[in-house]
């Protein structure tokens, strides 16, 4: 199978390189860096420490303006919902960013590369080598407008789903409780099919490669149900 080039990543990011090293950099993990007898390119950890910089005061100045009314600390709660880890690997996976990340052999075996720590790193670590090639704001911004914060409340209600449950069923004084129904797969690759119940009846069912993963997306269809039936 032929692997996707750089060029085409930077088709699908809508933004080109004028200094390639900074792109290779931040797809470069430390333990491919590592293994490396000529060291090429640098990891990519002083790239996500600066993208990570750039991406919090991007999204807090949508935030901001977003939301008018809206009190610091829930500001600061739903910047944490839509910058957290699976969130940002979920946004890169969209994008293919995990095909290009450069890994040691040890860190490819242990499926470094569907995890997504290291896949929200590389993200973190692009924007910061974006900021570096551009030296514009602005043009991070529209990357992360696009890509990141496009379905901003959308990907709030769903990352954020378990507690937003927790608080409807608390007013009206019900208790809520998860419920695995089915696990399949081999031990290192399973998957979780988990049912939400509210006092005793099945509102939602997720499905994910872990037990919490498939919580939230049963959370996620129990609130939407409950919303849809408000409106």
């Amino acid at each position: 199978m032929k692997l996707p080039t750089l060029e085409q990543l930077e088709e699908r990011i809508g933004y080109h390189f004028q200094d390639t090293y900074l792109l290779n950099c931040a797809l470069t993990h430390s333990s491919w860096a590592n293994e490396q007898k000529i060291h090429r390119y640098k990891d990519y950890e002083r790239l996500e420490f600066l993208g990570d910089a750039v991406l919090e005061m991007i999204s807090s100045a949508f935030l901001f303006h977003e939301y008018p009314d809206m009190r610091e600390g829930e500001l600061s709660k739903r910047r944490a919902v839509l910058v957290c880890e699976p969130s940002l690997a979920e946004c890169a996976r969209k994008l293919g960013i995990e095909q290009h990340i450069r890994l040691g052999r040890g860190a490819e075996a242990d499926g470094g590369r569907e995890k997504d720590s290291i896949v929200s790193d590389v993200m973190e670590a692009l924007i910061g080598a974006m900021y570096l090639d551009s030296g514009s704001v602005q043009v991070v911004r529209e990357f992360v407008m696009t890509h990141i914060l496009a379905d901003a409340g959308e990907r709030h209600l769903f990352y954020d789903a378990k507690s937003i449950l927790q608080e409807i069923v608390q007013k009206e004084q019900k208790a809520v409780r998860y419920e695995v129904l089915d696990e399949s797969g081999p031990g290192h690759d399973r998957t979780y099919t988990v049912a939400v119940l509210i006092d005793g009846q099945m509102a939602g069912t997720g499905r994910g490669k872990s037990k919490k993963n498939a919580e939230q997306q049963a959370a996620f269809e129990a609130v939407r149900a409950i919303r849809d039936r408000q409106e």
